[in-house]
């Protein structure tokens, strides 16, 4: 019964670990020139929250510089991040979360 459990909760770890943190990517990757709900360098997440849909993120994320026209800016300003789909999932959550904030 013991082992059972062992197995189980190593299980439930496992999974929990695999569920990738939009925050710790956000610190990681976008700290840098973009913050929650404030002016940086780029726009704040509330900011882009408000104006764009999960698919406009990712494929902003993706490749900034194809999409940079189709968004109104003169320039592209955002580097090319390597983060793969789960990543960008995650990011784009993120940054949804803090629609209406």
């Amino acid at each position: 019964m013991k082992r059972k459990i062992i197995v189980l909760f190593s299980l439930c770890s496992l999974m929990q670990a695999q569920e990738l943190d939009g925050k710790k990517i956000f610190e990681t990757y976008c700290w840098g020139c973009h913050h929650q709900s404030a002016m940086a360098f780029g726009p704040s997440f509330t900011e882009i929250a408000s104006k764009r849909t999960e698919g406009e993120i990712k494929a902003y994320i993706i490749s900034p510089e194809a999409m940079y026209k189709a968004f109104g800016y003169k320039r592209s300003a955002m580097t090319q991040l390597k983060l793969n789909d789960e990543e960008i999932k995650a990011i784009s959550n993120y940054i949804l979360s803090y629609k209406g904030k």
